[in-house]
C-alpha cells in the first residue's frame, strides 16, 4: 500500500510550548490516520521530528509499503534525504529513529512543500497547543 504522511511541528516560542501533528493519506486521499499532540517544552524543528517518527510508526503499524513525507520543513526534508548533516544532539537521535522506521517501511520519500500546502496537519498542530492550554 502507498500513502503520503502530511507531517508538521511547531513551537509557540524557540523553544517553548510545543506540539505535533500527522495525516496519514491512502492514495486516494482517504485519511487513514490523524494526531495532533502537545509535548511539552521543545523547539520547532523537535516537534517537526517528533510528528515524523510519530507518523512513520503508525505508517508501519498500518503496514504502508511506500510513503511519500510531506513537510514544511525544508531542514527536516534536506537532513533526511542526507542534504545536510544532522548537528543537533536532539534531532541527530530523532533523525535516526526516522531512519529506522523508514527502512521497516520500506520506500520512503520526502518531499518539502509550503506550508498552505500542509494546512490538516498544521491544524492539528495549533489545535494540540490550544487544547494543552498553550
Amino acid at each position: 500500500m502507498k500513502a503520503r504522511l502530511f507531517t508538521d511541528g511547531g513551537a509557540r516560542g524557540n523553544p517553548g510550548p510545543a506540539a505535533f501533528g500527522y495525516v496519514l493519506e491512502a492514495e486516494d486521499g482517504t485519511v487513514l490516520a490523524a494526531h495532533g499532540e502537545a509535548i511539552g517544552v521543545a523547539t520547532n524543528n523537535v516537534a517537526e521530528y517528533r510528528a515524523l517518527v510519530a507518523g512513520l510508526e503508525r505508517a508501519t503499524e498500518l503496514q504502508v509499503g511506500e510513503v511519500e513525507v510531506v513537510s514544511d520543513s525544508e531542514l527536516l526534508v534536506k537532513q533526511m534525504n542526507g542534504e545536510y548533516r544532522v548537528k543537533n544532539e536532539a534531532l541527530r537521535e530523532l533523525s535516526l529513529r526516522a531512519a529506522r522506521l523508514a527502512r521497516q517501511v520500506g520506500k520512503v520519500r520526502y518531499t518539502a512543500v509550503r506550508r498552505e500546502q500542509n494546512e490538516l496537519a498544521d491544524r492539528l498542530v495549533n489545535e494540540a497547543l490550544d487544547a494543552a492550554g498553550r
